[in-house]
């Protein structure tokens, strides 16, 4: 459910870049606030956990058409909203500018549909109201689910809509919206199953962690080494080989844009803006679209696939932990300092 900037005007793309800072600087006061030490590693490894989950595009059967992980709830559920948004915030960004998924116009669009919808409507609002004060797993499990499936309803809706009020590109708003909606409903149920399974993983190893976040306090002495062993060894299973084996149908996104408009993709914008956008993009993208860059005109091999594959899982995956550690580590100091300032 990654926008490309074809579907974004300056105007929609400019108001949804400032909407997603505005969140990034409350979220960033809420989690200098509150975040603990322990959280500061548990932000990195699920960072990078997530990039490399979002790679796999699985199958949605009778359709034609794959879809993604967007990860968002999983993180809000095991950070909290504030600490989530920023992990979510922070693989959007890396992916945009060195992987070129997703257009740098519409960073602010894909922040705000795969980050705000799951992190402050989806999980207070339907996970914490199912799981209420005394969690148990099979009420995570619902929940999961549940509010899995109203994130990303949400965030297709969300599509749509900046899709419509840009008109860049010529989508009927009714259309486009019976198409994304039902697909994305799809994708919503695997991705509820698949946060449902690693939810009910961690109650069984370490079920202080969903107590900590439920009730935003510190996870003290809680040992989690090993908790953070087995998410860095799953990010790096599945980065650097479990991503070969994806779908090569069309996402959610790309499959409903082509029926509506009956091409494969959007033609390319002649506006400068743009332009000069997917320039910077050029430039700045190491793999771009997780694949080692060949000559014009020249296939890959199978073989040359799998190690561009490899390659940006587990690049993407480091950077990834890098930033979100840093991130962590930033606001902390800062929470630091002005502690001792007063």
């Amino acid at each position: 459910m990654h926008m490309a900037d074809a579907l974004v005007s300056p105007a929609v793309g400019g108001a949804f870049w400032a909407a997603a800072a505005g969140t990034i600087a409350y979220c960033s006061a809420r989690v200098r606030k509150d975040l603990d030490d322990r959280k500061v590693p548990l932000m990195g490894v699920l960072g990078a956990f997530v990039f490399a989950a979002q790679m796999i595009n699985f199958t949605i059967p009778a359709t034609g058409s794959s879809g993604h992980l967007g990860g968002g709830l999983l993180l809000a559920i095991l950070l909290g909203p504030s600490a989530a948004y920023l992990t979510i915030a922070s693989v959007l960004m890396i992916q945009a500018l060195f992987f070129a998924d997703g257009g740098l116009l519409a960073l602010g669009c894909n922040i705000f549909n795969l980050g705000v919808f799951p992190a402050f409507i989806a999980y207070p609002l339907i996970y914490k109201k199912l799981v209420g004060r005394d969690p148990r797993q099979s009420r995570m499990v619902a929940a999961s689910i549940l509010a899995a499936v109203v994130a990303l309803q949400f965030g297709s809706l969300g599509v749509v809509l900046q899709t419509v009020l840009s008109g860049v590109a010529a989508l009927p708003f009714d259309t486009f919206l019976l198409l994304m909606q039902p697909i994305h409903l799809g994708i919503g149920v695997v991705e509820g199953v698949v946060t449902a399974l690693v939810v009910s993983f961690i109650y069984q190893a370490r079920p202080e962690i969903l107590e900590s976040a439920l009730q935003q306090k510190p996870l003290g002495d809680l040992p989690i080494k090993s908790l953070l062993a087995t998410f860095l060894v799953a990010t790096l299973l599945i980065g650097g080989v479990l991503s070969w084996f994806v779908s090569e149908n069309p996402d959610g996104l790309e499959w409903s844009i082509a029926k509506v408009t009956g091409a494969p993709e959007l033609p390319e914008t002649e506006d400068r803006g743009h332009q000069r956008l997917a320039k910077l993009q050029e430039e700045t993208a190491l793999l771009p679209d997780y694949a080692i860059p060949a000559e014009e005109g020249v296939a890959r091999s199978a073989a040359a696939e799998r190690m561009g594959t490899s390659l940006s899982g587990l690049l993407g995956g480091a950077m990834t932990l890098v930033v979100c550690s840093l991130v962590g580590v930033f606001l902390k100091r800062r929470s630091a300092a002005q502690r001792k300032e007063a």
